[in-house]
């Protein structure tokens, strides 16, 4: 299953950073080959300063070796080897009324002294974190997901769509990071589904990310806006900075299992400002997306 997964990923992220920089037309992906000297290491690809993306990454890992004892006490296990792959990706697009969009799927597997598996699953989900708020789109996105979801289990998509607006959640603020999406981990096998049966889920929602977003960035890229837009953008990037850094696991573990530095915090937007104590004006579009931030919403 591993390399049946990693095979995927890798194929994958051609698929994606292909598309984007023809989305984009100017930039394109530098990429980065990293090595972990515990074992594994990754692919990084970075794009900038285009004429669409103002950043993004799209990145795979594939990293092995006895679990750190800060992970061991997090899984409550002893001295235990493991096996972590996947792809997470991050666009922030230069127009603030284009979404920014995070995804990832991964894999891990546990394995005894003896190398036998002792526990092995699947996690992950994609979410939209726009700056302004064009209902019909986070409509459409929802949609993307619970087909994919409802044609592997009917429960999937309001119970992984309850997760993520649980977890993309910025408790010092009281508000969400985004209008959500759906977000799922430790997806075992169990009397309903075999590991194979996640495996098609999960690459199920791979292959139709492109789907979910693109048309998005493709309708949002060009509007025009003013210098006030692109502040608002970079006071709510503030929000998703503090999130990565305060509350996301997948920073946690990354740094913890001496993950490369770079590749980890790509996901940080280029431009970001922290205005005092601001609050946008009433009855303004700013306004308009806080108010939906603050509780979950069903939008499909």
């Amino acid at each position: 299953m591993k390399d049946l997964f990693y095979n995927y990923i890798k194929s994958l992220q051609d698929k994606v950073t292909k598309e984007f920089e023809s989305i984009d037309g100017k930039a394109i992906f530098k990429e980065d080959l990293w090595e972990r000297i515990e074992g594994g290491g990754g692919r990084t690809r970075i794009i900038e300063n285009g004429n669409v993306i103002e950043k993004g990454g799209v990145n795979i890992s594939s990293v092995h070796g006895e679990l750190p004892k800060s992970m061991q006490d997090y899984f409550k296990v002893g001295k235990v080897d493991f096996f972590a792959c996947g792809l997470s990706l991050v666009i922030h697009p230069l127009n603030p009324m284009a979404p920014t969009v995070h995804a990832n799927w991964r894999y891990f597997e546990m394995y005894n002294k003896e190398g036998g598996i002792l526990k092995q699953w699947f996690g992950g989900g994609l979410d939209l974190t726009p700056f302004y708020l064009f209902e019909e789109d986070v409509k459409y996105f929802h949609q993307t997901c619970k087909a994919i979801c409802d044609k592997h289990n009917s429960k999937y998509y309001l119970t992984f769509k309850r997760n993520c607006d649980a977890y993309f959640f910025n408790k010092h603020r009281n508000e969400a990071r985004g209008v959500g999406g759906i977000f799922f981990d430790y997806l075992k096998k169990d009397d309903t589904s075999s590991l194979k049966d996640h495996y098609k889920f999960v690459t199920g929602l791979g292959d139709s990310f492109l789907n979910a977003y693109t048309p998005l960035l493709k309708k949002r890229k060009d509007i025009k806006y003013t210098a006030a837009n692109k502040i608002w953008q970079e006071v709510r990037r503030g929000r998703y900075v503090e999130f990565n850094l305060i509350q996301d696991k997948g920073t946690l573990f990354g740094l913890q299992t001496n993950g490369r530095i770079e590749s980890i915090l790509m996901s940080l937007p280029p431009k970001v400002q922290w205005k005092y104590n601001y609050h946008p004006e009433p009855n303004t579009e700013e306004a308009r997306l806080l108010k939906v931030l603050k509780f979950p919403i069903d939008w499909v």
